[in-house]
């Protein structure tokens, strides 16, 4: 069971699904829902700080390069054209809600980016991404239980 909470836990904080990977994977391996939910938010809800000082250390050591700049670039047009109306009108609820829509493209990684490009404040922007995430694995985790447990009863 260690073995899966890890790995619940190194999907859940990376970019490729976040906890919308981590907890159906943690699921489906027979981890109870609570062990799975709560691994999977703590996981998903590093990904804030853990962006910011990537940011704050690498970006201006590697602004000056072509690949590093297209890719900053090319992420914060999506960022801001996927969360852009919303949390720009809206600012704490429209990244809150951002992050906790279980879709492609959102989640902490573009909340995190949508909070820096439209300036919301760093501790705000942290409570609505933590609020996000924890409301989101709790779709997540609660979707993938009850659809396992309808297949068993097939």
């Amino acid at each position: 069971m260690l073995e899966t909470l890890i790995l619940t836990f190194l999907l859940s904080i990376s970019p490729f699904g976040e906890a919308r990977a981590g907890i159906p994977y943690a699921v489906l391996n027979n981890v109870q829902l609570v062990w799975a939910v709560l691994v999977g938010v703590v996981g998903n809800i590093l990904i804030y700080p853990m962006f910011l000082w990537l940011v704050d250390t690498f970006s201006k050591k590697f602004w000056p390069f072509r690949a590093y700049k297209r890719g900053v670039i090319f992420f914060c047009k999506r960022a801001k054209k996927l969360a852009g109306s919303n949390v720009n009108k809206y600012g704490f609820w429209g990244l809150m809600v951002f992050v906790m829509v279980p879709l492609p493209g959102t989640g902490a990684y573009m909340g995190a980016i949508a909070a820096e490009i439209f300036k919301i404040e760093r501790k705000k922007a942290f409570a609505a991404i933590t609020i996000g995430v924890v409301m989101s694995s709790i779709i997540i985790g609660v979707s993938t239980y009850l659809g396992v447990a309808g297949w068993e009863k097939l």
